[in-house]
């Protein structure tokens, strides 16, 4: 399906970066992220996409796929929905590069929660490697495939806080862990101490400086 989105910046941009929103959420919910990050970020269309799926648990917002011990959903509906997902957002980024006519070499993935698990599967197994991926407050979906299923590889930073109530902070170590065993080697981690399920301001510092870095923006 065709995913609605959100967007700002330039008609004709440089590069792209991509937000992919959490668990019942929308496309709005990161797409405020743009004004901070575009001052330092010349050249930068910022598009933010919802979900395909309405939640469950926030029929407002919406859902890559569901999770089961908030939903009610089976682990079964619950693969399904994630492999539907997958497609869509590969579908999604597609359209985007095409239609913004930037290349992937020239686009970051920031994800947030469940778009960081979406971002962190999606990008490795596709045809080209995106510029980098910044990954919020997430975990790595199925770490032992990874290994055997990754196409490209590509610089990645974690950010986690110490103090996230929904999603533990061991993922990030876990999640770089799998990552480096599959041959990743630019990766970075931040911890924001302190800091719940959310973004703190030394957080997203951390990551414009990774994001300009790796968009080919540093002096």
């Amino acid at each position: 399906m065709t995913l609605a989105f959100e967007r700002r910046g330039p008609e004709s941009p440089d590069r792209l970066v991509i937000f992919v929103h959490g668990y019942g959420a929308n496309g709005a919910d990161l797409i405020g992220l743009a004004d901070p990050l575009a001052e330092h970020t010349p050249g930068t269309a910022f598009l933010s996409p919802d979900a395909p799926e309405r939640s469950v648990a926030n029929p407002m917002g919406f859902q890559w796929f569901p999770i089961p011990w908030i939903d009610g959903s089976s682990e079964e509906e619950a693969m399904a929905g994630m492999e539907r997902a997958v497609a869509d957002l590969n579908a999604f980024l597609d359209e985007a590069m095409e239609r913004e006519g930037v290349a992937a070499k020239d686009v970051v993935l920031f994800g947030f929660s469940q778009g960081t698990m979406m971002s962190l599967h999606v990008a490795p197994r596709r045809r080209e490697a995106v510029a980098g991926i910044v990954g919020f407050s997430g975990r790595l979906l199925a770490p032992e495939r990874l290994a055997d299923e990754v196409q490209v590889r590509m610089p990645i930073l974690l950010v986690h806080g110490d103090a996230d109530e929904v999603v533990p902070p061991q993922s990030l170590p876990l999640a770089a862990e799998a990552l480096e065993q599959a041959g990743f080697e630019r990766l970075y981690a931040h911890v924001m101490k302190g800091t719940g399920h959310g973004i703190a301001p030394d957080g997203l510092s951390v990551s414009l400086g990774f994001m300009r870095d790796v968009l080919g923006l540093e002096d």
